[in-house]
């Protein structure tokens, strides 16, 4: 049996990565696990819901009773371990669900996993993988110059970068201590269909779309390194099937832009799709606003090792994607309004208390 679990399944990196592998004729099954808060939706899965290769199941990753019996039913090959807290803004206004999820809940799976892969006979136990999903903002900042690698020191900024930290720590020391078979990916910015409309790209094109202003923090001259969602997706399929147990994986989209020119690409975007608002071109929508505590300047990912590895690059150009994403919000406002709950804040977060 080649099945696979994916934590996080039902938001938007897991719901691409579980429609990508469902495609793949190798994966005898994929089980999603998500609790389902406010940035997991089946929405997000409705295409492969009723695939028969498919299961769904709704627990929190903290859980551990849950955890080893979805391990004790499904017997999987892989876990791919999307599930985190991962806005930095939320981390801001309320840090504590993001050690909770993220640090305790990673090393509750990895717990979990420890003593399944340990009672596996051979060669099942060989062929085990836990590819455990991080972010590059746990490197912290850079300057003008430079890249983050693979062996960047940690420095993180924010509750939510700290968090995922501590989560990578932990995988690391699972398979030190432990040998447990994991992977490790550190991604830049992802971009595309699905992601929740607080993130940037999402908020700006749909405010952009409604006439609503486009609040973008500081000076706008904050600059991260863009990847759109399939190749990051295609980049951890990689890792899992050719990735070295034990080894860090830097995934970059080559594609550095400051949040003002992301923003002025968007309304450019919407423009050309959309009917023009009586108040003027939407470019005009910008409005600049306080910037948030501990924004860090700069990323950027040089990611050498999985190409030069693996054979992984990107294969979106920038303006391609960036276009698809936006033709994809413009399409599917059904979509929007079902992830949207109430309660659901469609505005900057992250502003400090005062």
């Amino acid at each position: 049996m080649n099945d696979v679990i994916v934590t996080g399944g039902a938001g938007f990196i897991g719901s691409c990565l579980v429609r990508q592998l469902l495609g793949d004729p190798s994966i005898d099954r994929v089980i999603t696990v998500d609790k389902l808060t406010y940035a997991g939706n089946l929405a997000s899965l409705e295409e492969v819901l009723s695939d028969p290769r498919h299961t769904f199941v709704k627990a929190e990753i903290c859980d551990r009773p849950a955890m080893e019996q979805i391990f004790e039913i499904h017997k999987p090959a892989a876990v791919l371990h999307l599930a985190a807290e991962s806005h930095v803004d939320r981390s801001i206004d309320g840090p504590g669900v993001f050690v909770k999820t993220n640090v305790e809940g990673t090393f509750t799976l990895l717990d979990v996993a420890r003593h399944y892969w340990l009672q596996l006979a051979e060669p099942a136990k060989a062929r085990f993988r836990f590819l455990h999903v991080s972010t590059d903002e746990v490197f912290g900042s850079l300057g003008p110059t430079g890249y983050f690698s693979e062996t960047t020191p940690y420095d993180p900024r924010s509750p939510y970068s700290a968090s995922k930290a501590a989560a990578d720590h932990l995988a690391r020391a699972y398979f030190h201590t432990y040998g447990l078979p994991v992977l490790i990916t550190n991604c830049s910015n992802n971009y595309g269909p699905r992601q929740f409309p607080e993130k940037l790209m999402p908020l700006m094109i749909l405010n952009a779309v409604e006439g609503k202003p486009l609040p973008v923090y500081g000076d706008g001259q904050n600059i991260r390194d863009w990847l759109y969602v399939e190749d990051h997706c295609e980049a951890l399929r990689a890792v899992l099937s050719r990735g070295t147990p034990g080894e860090t994986y830097a995934i970059g989209g080559h594609c550095e832009r400051t949040n003002l020119q992301i923003v002025q690409a968007i309304t450019e975007a919407v423009e050309a799709c959309c009917p023009p608002l009586p108040s003027g071109p939407r470019k005009n929508l910008v409005t600049f606003v306080a910037d948030r505590p501990g924004h860090d300047r700069r990323y950027a990912i040089d990611s050498a090792k999985i190409t030069k590895m693996l054979g992984w690059q990107p294969e979106h150009e920038y303006e391609t994607g960036l276009l698809k994403t936006v033709q994809w919000y413009l399409e599917n406002q059904e979509w929007v309004n079902l992830v949207c709950t109430e309660g659901t804040r469609l505005r900057r977060l992250g502003q400090a208390d005062e």
